[in-house]
């Protein structure tokens, strides 16, 4: 690239660091790694990824940035590659590991945000891929407010198994089904062994494909580009067109503040609302919006998620993965659906400089294709995500309705004050038709960590107890659950939520078309309860989970951490 004069300064930021005499000796450290004269008249694009091999999720990522890389080259940029960490929600389900993982959302926007301030990036592309490396790098690239986007890592293949597609899901229900005996141990195996078949994210409309789908609704994400699976060799092209966008859009000067509006976010959660997505959209939609200073509360779900029909028929509560979204005609046709049937604002920008509208103008159908439907055929008229309040959620719980009939459940609580002893009581058939489990002290500060409950509510739903039981927790829920399932009680149990007052046989009542979640005690019974209540000890020793418990807000405000000061 020859530099030529510009309105827009393609080395606003990298200038600092390489620029005249008093910058020889970052320039000498710099060509150790390879840079050259040259190099140093062209912008630096830092290429951000969570490459790890504690999982599929994000296996392909540093393949995946290599494309980027020359992409950025061709352009006329120089890319530097920039690694951070990741958790996998999967693997450390239902243990005292899975407390790391909404943790590692806050280290790895912070990890992004000081390498890309150290080093003075004029632009960035974050590829991600598991589910809090999505939210992660949107705060990142958020805070830095430099021209970038987020590259959707993509999803996995489905498994298969016994003539049926299956996913990561299959696996967890049919632990509960071995364990209440209807499956043979045989058969467990088998389906372990098949289930995911190589790298990529889980493949339902899990947490990480909601929130792909709706970081592109926001305009955080190039549309799309994130629909092509990880594995799929399109991957490397779309990979490698992104390191040329990247350039453009820092030619442009666009950012992500140029990007971020209230009804851009409002987008997001309507395409959330409209496949049936994650509850876990909740906590980093308030988390990223915060990060932005746009105005969204928990109270803004509700009436959008009213007005969106479901018109996608995806996994967890429909039959369909994030493969066939792709087949059938990428997250661009359901946004294109969305938009003309008014459920989304199509002139809200996108990375490439145009609006949603017109990014989506010529997404195709595939014929014959029964995943992503229309306004008019849709699989539910509301969209899936519900906020219920009430006399044990005054800040506000979450439930996923898509799937589901049932709209009210009432039943006495059987109550566990961690993760480990409800499973115990699931798996060894405790729990009874009509009873609402409920796990507390499993929230932000409580966990600490905020885990999800995937190994519980999927081993319910195993059991066959799917339709017939309810839980709440303070804790979290994989974008995997299905069920009448609340999380995100708040405030949390051990803070002095109400929910810590709960007792063994007290009458839970869960209603949907309310919007309320209650207990059938008086102000004043759960007052006197509480006045008896000893909050428990702060997490030990001076680590990341007692810094992270020091700090974080509610989860009706995100669970981000806030200085005090």
């Amino acid at each position: 690239m020859v530099e030529t004069p510009t309105a827009v300064d393609l080395r606003h930021k990298s200038r600092t660091i390489v620029e005249g005499r008093d910058r020889a000796g970052a320039r000498a450290m710099l060509r150790a790694t390879g840079l050259t004269d040259e190099d140093f008249r062209k912008p630096v694009i830092g290429v951000a990824h969570s490459w790890i091999e504690t999982m599929p999720c994000n296996l392909g990522l540093r393949r995946l940035a290599q494309h980027v890389k020359r992409g950025i080259r061709d352009a006329g940029g120089v890319p530097m590659e920039v690694n951070t960490v990741a958790i996998s929600d999967g693997v450390t389900m239902g243990t005292q590991g899975m407390k790391a993982s909404l943790i590692s959302r806050e280290v790895i926007a912070d990890s992004i945000e000081l390498v890309g301030r150290g080093h003075m990036f004029d632009a960035i592309v974050i590829l991600a891929a598991c589910d809090k490396t999505l939210p992660g790098s949107a705060m990142a690239l958020i805070r830095l407010d430099i021209p970038g986007f987020i590259l959707y890592g993509g999803t996995i293949a489905p498994g298969h198994f016994q003539g049926r597609d299956v996913t990561i899901q299959d696996v967890y229900e049919a632990i509960g089904a071995n364990a209440a005996g209807k499956m043979s141990d045989a058969d467990l195996l088998e389906l372990e062994r098949v289930a995911c078949p190589g790298e990529g994210a889980c493949g339902g409309q899990y947490t990480a494909n909601t929130m792909a789908m709706a970081i592109e609704a926001l305009g955080l994400s190039p549309v799309g580009f994130g629909s092509w699976p990880q594995a799929d060799p399109g991957k490397n092209e779309i990979a490698y067109q992104a390191g040329r966008l990247v350039v453009e859009q820092l030619e442009r000067g666009l950012k992500p503040s140029d990007i971020l509006t209230r009804e851009a976010f409002l987008n997001g959660i309507a395409l959330a609302a409209g496949t049936g997505g994650s509850t876990n959209i909740v906590l980093h939609f308030l988390a990223m919006a915060r990060e932005a200073g746009i105005p969204l509360s928990i109270d803004d779900f509700n009436p959008v998620s009213e007005r969106t029909p479901v018109i996608a028929d995806l996994k967890p509560s429909g039959k369909y993965t994030a493969v066939d979204v792709h087949r059938a005609g990428g997250t661009q046709l359901i946004i294109k659906r969305l938009i003309e049937g008014g459920y989304m604002d199509g002139s809200q920008l996108t990375p490439s400089g145009r609006t949603l509208a017109e990014e989506v103008a010529d997404a195709t159908e595939t014929p014959g294709q029964q995943v992503i439907l229309t306004p008019e055929t849709a699989k539910q008229p509301t969209g899936g995500l519900v906020i219920l309040k009430g006399n044990l959620a005054p800040e506000g719980a979450v439930i996923k309705v898509a799937g589901t009939e049932r709209t009210r459940h009432e039943g006495p609580a059987r109550v566990f004050d961690c993760e480990e002893d409800a499973m115990a009581a699931v798996t060894s058939q405790q729990i009874r038709p009509g009873d609402v489990v409920v796990i507390r002290y499993e929230g932000p500060r409580g966990g600490p960590g905020m885990r999800e409950m995937l190994g519980v509510t999927a081993a319910l739903v195993g059991e066959g107890l799917g339709e017939s039981v309810a839980l709440l927790t303070d804790g979290r829920f994989s974008g995997a659950t299905r069920g009448f399932m609340v999380g995100h009680v708040a405030p949390e149990a051990a803070v002095g939520g109400p929910i810590a007052a709960l007792r063994d046989g007290d009458i839970i009542t869960i209603d949907i078309a309310a919007r309320t979640l209650d207990v059938t005690l008086t102000d004043e019974e759960i007052a006197a309860r509480m006045a008896e209540w000893t909050p428990p000890p702060p997490p030990s020793g001076t680590g990341v989970f007692a810094k992270y418990a020091a700090l974080v807000s509610s989860a009706s405000e995100g669970a981000i951490m806030q200085p005090r000061w």
